[in-house]
């Protein structure tokens, strides 16, 4: 298993958009991907579960990645959160 921590920088935080963007981004692996959020965990690849942590601004969040391309999942992950401009 590998896992990330990220601080959420986007002023919006992670709404409908973003959170589209990274269960999309997640569904393409086949390992088991989870975001952790205030001590609560939801499956990255599940859109309903990233919006119900109402993740905001300046927000602490883990990414975990468990299975055959955990790495390869995490550093996509990690490019697409920095590249939209969300996390750091």
């Amino acid at each position: 298993m590998v896992q990330k921590q990220f601080k959420v920088v986007a002023e919006t935080g992670i709404h409908a958009r973003p959170a589209t963007m990274l269960v999309q981004a997640a569904s393409k692996f086949d390992s088991e991907i989870h975001l952790e959020y205030k001590e609560k965990k939801v499956n990255l690849k599940s859109i309903m579960g990233v919006m119900s942590l109402g993740i905001g601004q300046g927000a602490d969040i883990t990414i975990f990645a468990e299975g055959s391309d955990e790495q390869d999942a995490l550093n996509t992950l990690e490019e697409a959160l920095k590249k939209e401009g969300l996390a750091e």
